[in-house]
């Protein structure tokens, strides 16, 4: 059975920036922007400098900056590595 949120951790080079629980992520990649809801099929991304927004399970919004790195899906979980990143 699928959950009903995501799990989310965002990682700068020297640091966790954030983590917690998410209804959606959507995030700039070198082919265009993504956006992940629950239920997404498993993905390996290459990120390109820009925003990060995560929409809370509670319909709240988290924004990061983050530059170069990757984004991975798997199983409703979600990991976003970048070579710098910091809450908006």
């Amino acid at each position: 059975m699928a959950s009903a949120s995501l799990t989310v951790s965002l990682v700068s080079a020297d640091q966790q920036v954030w983590s917690g629980e998410a209804s959606m992520v959507v995030a700039r990649t070198v082919e265009g922007e993504i956006g992940i809801l629950v239920g997404h099929e498993p993905l390996l991304a290459i990120l390109s400098s820009g925003e990060v927004r995560i929409t809370l399970v509670d319909g709240s919004k988290v924004v990061a900056e983050a530059d170069d790195g990757f984004l991975s899906v798997d199983n409703d979980v979600i990991s976003v590595v970048a070579r710098r990143a910091a809450l908006v």
